[in-house]
């Protein structure tokens, strides 16, 4: 079976991930992984996350793939002893420096090569086979025909691959933009994004004239990509022998990572099936995303990949709390948006089968009193006619 592996970027999300369906969860501690804007997971987390995941027998792989500097290289040596000390179940690496220091202070750890690394072909997969890492994450850059290749020229090393979420304009996160305009360099984990914002385009001899590269009140979003979405090629990756498909978004929320690790785990486990995965294509449509695109999966052609007109998100549902316990028919939640009496809301649960959806008749603080609408972080209790699984997330629609 195609592993899933879903983005973990706190420890309520990695319990989501393992909860809705994920294989083996992603992670990063404090330092040296390439989303230092997530609120990531301490080392006492880190621990207790290596132990979760191994309770329910999944794994959990933790992200070491900055690019880096002099400075860097003083505190790996005690937090690389600290991963093979807990054991996780492989450090994500970039940086061939880091690498090495891997090998030789985390030598019970096999080590995966990151996406950051830019792999392209076969002969840089035999180049870090022979080094000694496990598997390669293949760059978001490849065509599915070039990856039918590396597969077959390297058949005996595990291949891993993104299948969902963001892009980047540039070659997987080599972007400079960030370091230039906000002094955050993105390959050590600080990226602002810039390629979604909207630029004008200025000729050096008339510095006063600003030209839209479309003629759009708007302006024109030059580097702005789509996010990647290969749900419909599922059954090509997993018969083309791919050991692992890998949803990005460790910045995203828990919703986020409960959907779409549901859908693609059903998008495996019934590849063959294809009239019982059409109700999680529907799913994807149900957090926020931009418009979505299949890449260089068919050909190696960026003319599909940008969204030359706009960078807002599209959000159709709203999350808005999480089940924390349910008590015959009666269930607390834990709020973070509004929703009021006669709205109709959504329960949805690992088991899609289970979801329901039911109008608000009554709402309870965590006082016992009646309220006629929710505030965020705050507990409520609701009734409904049926007892309800004890681990769900709730959601309603709002367009």
């Amino acid at each position: 079976m195609t592993e899933i592996l879903a983005p973990a970027g706190n420890f309520e999300k990695l319990k989501t991930a393992i909860n809705f369906g994920a294989d083996a969860v992603y992670a990063a501690g404090r330092s040296f992984g390439l989303r230092a804007k997530s609120s990531n997971l301490s080392q006492t987390e880190l621990s207790a996350a290596v132990q979760f995941c191994h309770s329910h027998q999944k794994k959990i792989y933790i992200t070491v793939n900055i690019f880096a500097h002099n400075s860097d290289l003083q505190k790996l040596p005690s937090y690389l002893q600290f991963l093979n000390e807990i054991k996780v179940d492989a450090l994500i690496i970039s940086d061939p420096g880091i690498f090495l220091m891997a090998q030789q202070y985390a030598p019970d750890i096999p080590i995966h090569i990151s996406t950051q690394a830019n792999v392209t072909s076969y002969k840089a997969v035999e180049f870090w086979q022979r080094q000694g890492a496990k598997r390669i994450i293949l760059a978001r850059e490849l065509t599915f025909a070039e990856i039918l290749t590396i597969r077959e020229k390297c058949p005996e090393i595990e291949l891993e691959m993104f299948v969902h979420g963001a892009m980047c304009m540039a070659y997987s996160g080599r972007c400079l933009l960030s370091a230039f305009f906000n002094r955050r360099d993105a390959n050590r984990g600080n990226c602002s994004q810039p390629c979604r914002w909207q630029y004008e385009l200025i000729e050096k001899q008339r510095p006063d004239q600003r030209f839209f590269v479309e003629e759009d009140e708007k302006g024109t979003y030059l580097f702005n990509s789509k996010d990647l979405c290969l749900f419909d090629q599922i059954k090509k990756i997993k018969t083309a022998g791919i050991d692992s498909i890998k949803i990005e978004g460790r910045m995203k929320s828990a919703y986020y990572t409960a959907v779409l690790t549901r859908a693609y785990k059903n998008a495996i486990t019934f590849a063959d099936q294809p009239e019982k995965i059409a109700v999680f294509r529907d799913e994807l449509k149900k957090v926020s995303h931009r418009k979505y695109t299949e890449g260089f999966f068919h050909r190696f052609d960026a003319t599909d990949t940008q969204n030359h007109e706009e960078s807002s998100y599209i959000r159709n549902y709203q999350y808005l709390g999480k089940i924390v316990k349910v008590k015959n028919k009666l269930v607390l939640i834990d709020v973070l948006a509004k929703f009021s009496l006669g709205e109709e809301i959504e329960f949805i649960f690992p088991d899609q089968k289970k979801d329901i959806s039911f109008t608000v008749q009554e709402i309870w603080d965590a006082d016992g009193n009646e309220i006629e609408f929710t505030k965020p972080n705050t507990q409520i209790y609701l009734k409904n006619s049926q007892k309800l699984p004890a681990f769900g997330l709730v959601r309603k629609k709002i367009s």
